[in-house]
Parts: C-alpha cells; sequence; structure tokens
C-alpha cells in the first residue's frame, strides 16, 4: 500500500512539473511576440523572386486549448490592415507552430498558412485561393 502511495505521489509530482514546463512554455512565446515586427520577406509560387512583409504584431494571449489572439497589422502588396486573428498554436516540442487553415482575413482574402517560431526567426508556408509560397524573417523587438 506504501509503495502504491509513493508511485501515486511521485506521478502527481511529475503532472504538475509537466504543467510547469507548458505554462512556462506558453509564457515565453507571449512575451515572445508581444510588441515586435515580423519583418521579412515571401515567395509566390507563380512568380519568380520574394516581396517584403511586415508584421506588426502588439500583443499574443492565449484564450483556450491552442487557441491565442494575435492583435496584429499586416503589410503586404500594398495592403494595410490591423485586425485581431484567433489563431492555432502547435507545439513540436519547444517550437511553436501557428497555423490557419483556409481563415478569412478582412480586407486580405482568406489563407491557410503553417509558420514556425524559434530564436527571432519565423518560416513558413502559406496559400491563398489561387497562390501559395513560402515565408520567412527576423522578429524584430518594437512595432515600427
Amino acid at each position: 500500500m506504501r509503495r502504491l502511495a509513493l508511485a501515486l505521489a511521485l506521478l502527481a509530482a511529475g503532472c504538475g512539473r509537466k504543467e510547469d514546463a507548458t505554462a512556462a512554455r506558453e509564457r515565453q512565446f507571449e512575451q515572445s511576440l508581444t510588441n515586435v515586427t515580423l519583418a521579412g520577406h515571401f515567395t509566390r509560387n507563380d512568380k519568380p523572386g520574394t516581396s517584403e512583409e511586415k508584421y506588426y504584431i502588439q500583443k499574443v494571449s492565449k484564450l483556450a486549448g491552442e487557441t491565442w489572439l494575435f492583435h496584429a497589422r499586416i503589410q503586404y502588396g500594398g495592403r494595410d490592415v490591423t485586425v485581431p486573428l484567433p489563431l492555432t498554436v502547435k507545439w513540436a516540442g519547444d517550437t511553436p507552430v501557428i497555423t490557419l487553415t483556409d481563415l478569412s482575413i478582412p480586407g486580405l482574402g482568406t489563407y491557410t498558412a503553417r509558420v514556425l517560431i524559434y530564436r527571432g526567426q519565423y518560416v513558413g508556408t502559406w496559400s491563398g485561393k489561387k497562390i501559395g509560397g513560402q515565408m520567412y524573417g527576423q522578429i524584430v523587438t518594437g512595432n515600427r
């Protein structure tokens, strides 16, 4: 009976550490994407070369489960819109991957993307109604 009690206590302690690690990871993610600019480039599969893109992120906050609210200003291709975006964040170990699937963004269109965030950089794929490509850049502290 004592062994069972000890095993349960150790199991509970291990679960607590996992929850603490998850909370710390999420807190770090939130802090790393508050008042930042994702400044980089994107490609289009239908033409060579790259174009500039900027995503100003005022703040990111967890809503529930895997859903996070991104308060963002998006600039690319002559467009400039500010929107709150509820986005799904999945985790590959310690690495967050922002996911959206057929998300309608007012003023921009409907998009699908997978964007990996790691050590001050981002990289990913995106697609719209008829085109798609890749995206990459740096995460710069401060909104410009």
